[in-house]
């Protein structure tokens, strides 16, 4: 029988200290302990969903099975714990909103005021208990910091919760940071303080802390903390900077995080213990990560280069694949709006992956990169927007057809090779129909679809599969029905597609060491102990090449 349990992690002082992480870790760290975790977030900002935010604002959009454009954080939750998060996991202050205006407009409400309280809290709490009657946890990360404007409704939602189910069945967890003030030598806890009091006002006293930091916490700061907090000493926990965040879990568990959780629901934790399976193969990752037995050079020739959260997944989906092949990386990133000399940026590289993306900007340089790894043998893998591109270079520069492009860059292009299609078959197998008048959102190509595998392609070798299920975020299609006959004459093959071989999912060049192009994005599904097939085959060819040219 579930325990039903609910845990709220919330952050205080400033943005991007790991609450994320924070609830990854601790989901993993209870799923190892035998309890069934469901994951979610909650969202403070206005927007319906992230899909239209630059990755310059948000950082990469996830996208889940069932095509729920979601914050970044639920990657981290399917990374560490292997739970597939739907759109029942996550929710934006703009989607609330909406429907409670929808509802309203359509008279919904019978007359009555809306308001924050009941309506908007109402609705918080709906989505916080939603399907989670099978789940023994259930971790809610609401985003943003205490004192955000936008998030009284969710504290208020949260306070409520408490009181209608109890301490006994309610955590309230609260990430902080601890400057080190290295003149001082010391750690300043004035700002915890502060952001508790934030909390206090709002009602909620946190449970347990988790305190970012860059030095481990001495008994007297632990203290110190706990006499300001209303908490037990027991109850301060460093989360201690790491040198790659999978250490994230393995540190909680050092600090005793998941057994004072277990603590607070009167559970004791020497009757769920820690899996030897689970201890093991985290400690592999972390060391082959640490300590690996080569290295390589892997050029990623992209637009949004200059924040590490817009190509979250990827950056992930990498370091797996590296574990796996017992070989560092060293990623080098190539801004193709900006550079001048993209040859010279890519030039020694191992691999080349040119990754998703929207809009013109920085197209030519792309294609430049594509025909570098195309011309010199180097590994690619092009990740949708990159599969395309893979496409019109190759009949740019091989077929001479000068003006081949995507109907995205160039309406009136005399050669579509890439273009919108208007109708394809759903999972569920409707119909799902689009055009450029569409809504922005709604002509996007979104979530999990099948892929039939050519036997004896570079895809089917590393899934070892002939059906696969991968997740999707683009607009434009391959233009198959009229030059997919013309692009196998180029050596440019089909190796995989939709089961009704409408869609053209992978693409491959027949005379190359190893050049993959694919529609969807594989890093969404990417996992640290296993990695992905398409990345861990890309890097190991990308190592054999440098071990045989050395």
């Amino acid at each position: 029988m579930a325990l039903n349990n609910y845990i709220f992690v919330t952050g205080g002082v400033m943005s991007s200290l790991g609450k994320g992480l924070a609830s990854a870790s601790l989901g993993a760290l209870l799923q190892a302990r035998g309890f069934k975790v469901c994951l979610r977030k909650l969202d403070l900002y206005l927007n319906v969903d992230p899909g239209t935010l630059s990755p310059y604002q948000h950082g990469e959009v996830f996208v889940t099975d069932d095509g729920t454009e979601a914050d970044l954080d639920l990657g981290h939750y399917e990374r560490f714990t292997g739970y597939r998060t739907t759109k029942a996991d996550y929710l934006s202050a703009g989607e609330i909103y909406e429907n409670i205006i929808l509802t309203e407009r359509k008279g919904g409400y019978n007359g009555s005021t809306v308001q924050v309280i009941p309506h908007v809290t109402d609705a918080i709490k709906r989505f916080i208990f939603a399907s989670t009657e099978s789940f023994d946890f259930t971790l809610i990360e609401i985003g943003g910091t205490v004192g955000d404007i936008e998030g009284a409704p969710f504290l208020e939602a949260i306070r409520q919760v408490r009181n209608e189910l109890g301490a006994a069945h309610t955590m309230f967890i609260h990430l902080t940071y601890l400057p080190y003030v290295k003149t001082a030598g010391e750690l300043k806890t004035k700002p915890t303080q502060h952001s508790v009091k934030d909390l206090l006002h709002a009602g909620i006293q946190p449970d347990l802390l988790l305190c970012r930091c860059e030095i481990p916490l001495d008994v007297a700061i632990r203290s110190k903390i706990a006499l300001f907090c209303n908490m037990t000493p027991d109850n301060v926990i460093a989360a201690l900077d790491v040198r790659n965040i999978y250490r994230c879990p393995t540190n909680y568990s050092r600090e005793y995080f998941d057994e004072r959780v277990c603590h607070h629901f009167n559970l004791d934790y020497r009757d769920f213990p820690l899996s030897k399976d689970w201890n093991q193969k985290w400690g592999e990752l972390v060391e082959n990560i640490d300590n690996p037995r080569s290295r390589i050079t892997i050029v990623v020739v992209g637009k949004y280069t200059e924040l590490p959260d817009a190509y979250k997944s990827l950056r992930e989906a990498l370091t797996h694949a590296g574990a796996q092949n017992q070989v560092g990386l060293d990623v080098r990133w190539c801004n193709s709006e900006q550079t001048e000399d993209v040859i010279a940026e890519i030039r020694g590289a191992d691999g080349i992956i040119v990754p998703g993306g929207f809009g013109a900007r920085g197209i030519e340089n792309k294609i430049k990169a594509i025909q570098y790894a195309r011309e010199n043998d180097i590994p690619f893998l092009g990740i949708c927007l990159g599969m395309q591109l893979a496409i019109i270079e190759s009949f740019r520069n091989i077929a001479g057809v000068k003006d081949a492009n995507s109907t995205e860059f160039d309406p009136d292009t005399n050669a579509p090779v890439i273009s919108l299609i208007s109708e394809w078959t759903k999972n569920d197998g409707s119909k799902e129909r689009r055009t450029k008048d569409t809504n922005l959102g709604g002509t996007l190509r979104l979530g999990q679809y099948p892929c039939d595998l050519v036997k004896g392609s570079f895809a089917h070798k590393a899934y070892q599969q002939d059906t696969i299920q991968e997740r999707h975020r683009h607009r434009y299609e391959f233009n198959a029905p009229k030059y997919k006959e013309q692009a196998e004459q180029l050596g440019l093959v089909v190796t995989g597609s939709s089961p009704d071989g409408t869609l053209t999912e992978i693409i491959e060049h027949k005379n190359h060491p190893w050049f993959v192009a694919v529609q969807f994005h594989p890093e969404f599904k990417s996992t640290p102990i296993d990695g992905h097939p398409l990345f861990v085959s890309f890097i190991k060819s990308a190592t054999t090449r440098k071990a045989n040219a050395s």
